[in-house]
């Protein structure tokens, strides 16, 4: 089957306001009807400006959190609403800087991916194990626990408007990458997990790689057969090496 390629970009807590413009537009200027979806995430106060650059081009925007409550007396958070306001079509959830960081466990991811969907975007699911878990063999049993949460309160039937995303805690800015077969191994057991549930939907689910992906492993790691494309981090923030991998997808 033939699944359209995504790639996101994740700038973190990266750019000022003229680096933000100088590098959307060389990724406007380079991307020129991508075949690939391609989504930037920069960071909150930059939303409503990248998203006006983007207008009418290829490129979506997209928030890097959400929170998990649609509004009220949460000073400092921003709600699933506020974002589709401003234009973005998508929010990652879950990601491991979130969940490392900042305490974000389970239960709270699963809340803030339905508050995603309710207020219309598209929730980017991260799942991922660290050094740690690998080494004692706890791999599975981690991106299936995290993954199984999301099911459990939000219904197999969500991931239609949701996309997954694998990132190996121990690949994300330290320069190791899962292999291509490692990568592939860990998608297929995500997939697997969705196929049993919903055959129809875990064959169409897209599953985005996300753990140091860069120009120089990009097209080998995205003709795995079940890696359908990346969540790409500091690649994301050098234009020519973003389009690169765009490219590859």
């Amino acid at each position: 089957m033939n699944r359209r390629s995504f790639v996101a970009g994740n700038w973190k807590m990266h750019g000022t306001r003229a680096e933000n413009k100088r590098l959307v537009e060389a990724l406007l200027e380079g991307l020129e009807a991508p075949r690939a979806e391609v989504l930037v995430c920069p960071p909150f106060p930059y939303l409503a400006e990248i998203v006006r650059a983007v207008k009418g081009s290829a490129m979506a925007v997209g928030g890097q959190s959400v929170c998990a409550e649609a509004s009220g007396a949460f000073t400092g958070e921003v709600a699933a609403a506020m974002l589709r306001d401003v234009g973005c079509t998508h929010v990652l959830v879950g990601h491991s800087e979130r969940r490392a960081l900042f305490a974000e466990d389970d239960t709270l991811v699963a809340r803030k991916f339905m508050a995603a969907q309710a207020a219309g975007l598209t929730p980017i699911l991260c799942v991922g194990e660290t050094l740690e878990q690998r080494e004692r063999g706890a791999t599975t049993d981690t991106i299936l626990r995290q993954l199984d949460a999301v099911v459990a309160v939000a219904g197999v039937a969500a991931f239609s408007r949701a996309l997954l995303a694998y990132e190996p805690v121990w690949a994300i800015g330290t320069g190791k990458t899962a292999s291509p077969a490692q990568a592939q191994e860990v998608h297929a057991i995500l997939r697997a997990r969705i196929v049993a549930k919903d055959a129809t939907l875990g064959g169409q689910l897209r599953i985005l790689y996300g753990g140091s992906v860069k120009a120089s492993n990009a097209a080998e790691l995205f003709s795995m057969p079940d890696v359908d494309g990346g969540l790409v981090g500091g690649a994301s923030l050098q234009a020519e090496e973003f389009l690169r991998v765009v490219a590859a997808a």
